[in-house]
C-alpha cells in the first residue's frame, strides 16, 4: 500500500512540475498564432478560436526578416556542434587513455578557463578577431564560441572515455589497430551518447547566446535570432508588438526543444558517464 502511495505521490509531483514548465511554452505557441487584436487583449485567453499567421508575417518584417535570421542562427549553431566535437574528442580522449607529462597540470590549465568570465576578455576576443580580419562575421563568432565550449565539452568526452575498458583499447593493438582506427572504430561508438550530450550543449548555448552576438556583429543581416527577440521586445516608440514577440519566442525555442526529444535518450547516459568504473 505505502509503495503504490509513493508511486502515485511521483506521478502527481511530476504532473505538477510538467504543467508549470509547460505552460510558458504552450502560452507562447498559442498566443503566436492569434490575431493582432486578440494577442494585445487584456486579459488575454489562452486559445483564440480563429486561427492566424499574421505575427509571423509580421516577424519578417522585423529588420532583415526572421528567416535570415534563423539561417545565421543555424550556420552559427552547427558550426559550432561540429568544430566543438572535431576538437572535443581527440583531446578528451588523449586526457583518457594517454599518460605523459605535465598531463594533470594541462588538464587543470583547460578546466580553470570555465572560471575565466566572459565580459572579462571581450576587449583582447575583439583585437585578435580583428588580427585575423574576421570580426563582424559569422566565422568569428563561431570560433568564441567554440572556445568557450571546449572546457566542459572536454571534460565531458574525458569522462566519458574513462567509462570504456582499457581491455578493448590493448585487444585492438593486439590485432594491429592504429590509434586512429581505435578511436574512430571501437571508443567513439561506445562514447556515442557522451558525443550526444557536447553536441546539445555546444548547440543550445551557441543558439541562445545573445551578448557575444550583440558585440562582435555590427551588420544587421549578420544577426542572430536572440538579437531579433530583443529588438523586436524594444518595440517602436515603446510599443511592443506582443503577438510578433510571442511568434519570435516560438521560432527561437522549436528547435531547442526537438533536438532535446531527439537527443534526450543519451543526455542522461552522457551526463553519468565515467561516474562509476
Amino acid at each position: 500500500m505505502s509503495e503504490r502511495l509513493s508511486f502515485w505521490g511521483f506521478v502527481i509531483a511530476g504532473l505538477v512540475v510538467s504543467v508549470i514548465f509547460l505552460m510558458p511554452v504552450v502560452w507562447s505557441l498559442a498566443n503566436s498564432f492569434k490575431p493582432a487584436a486578440e494577442a494585445l487583449a487584456h486579459p488575454a485567453a489562452l486559445f483564440s478560436r480563429s486561427f492566424s499567421l499574421e505575427n509571423y508575417r509580421r516577424l519578417e518584417g522585423v529588420g532583415a526578416g526572421w528567416v535570415v535570421y534563423a539561417t545565421n542562427s543555424v550556420l552559427i549553431a552547427l558550426g559550432t556542434v561540429v568544430l566543438t566535437i572535431l576538437v572535443s574528442v581527440p583531446a578528451g580522449y588523449g586526457f583518457s587513455k594517454f599518460r605523459f607529462p605535465g598531463q594533470s597540470l594541462l588538464f587543470v590549465i583547460v578546466m580553470a578557463t570555465m572560471m575565466i568570465p566572459f565580459q572579462s576578455i571581450l576587449t583582447p576576443l575583439f583585437l585578435i578577431l580583428k588580427f585575423l580580419r574576421l570580426q563582424n562575421s559569422l566565422t568569428g563568432l563561431v570560433l568564441i564560441y567554440v572556445t568557450f565550449q571546449l572546457p566542459f565539452s572536454i571534460f565531458m568526452m574525458r569522462n566519458a572515455f574513462d567509462a570504456v575498458p582499457r581491455a578493448l583499447i590493448e585487444a585492438a593493438r593486439i590485432d594491429g589497430a592504429s590509434q586512429a582506427t581505435i578511436l574512430r572504430r571501437i571508443m567513439l561508438p561506445i562514447a556515442l551518447p557522451g558525443v550526444a550530450t557536447v553536441a546539445m550543449f555546444a548547440f543550445l548555448n551557441s543558439w541562445n547566446e545573445f551578448l557575444a552576438a550583440l558585440i562582435f556583429l555590427s551588420d544587421q543581416n549578420k544577426f542572430t535570432l536572440p538579437i531579433m527577440l530583443v529588438n523586436v521586445s524594444s518595440g517602436i516608440y515603446g510599443i511592443i508588438d506582443w503577438g510578433a514577440l510571442q511568434a519570435g519566442i516560438a521560432v527561437t525555442m522549436l528547435p531547442c526543444i526537438l533536438l532535446f526529444l531527439a537527443l534526450q535518450r543519451y543526455y542522461v547516459r552522457g551526463l553519468t558517464a565515467g561516474a562509476v568504473k
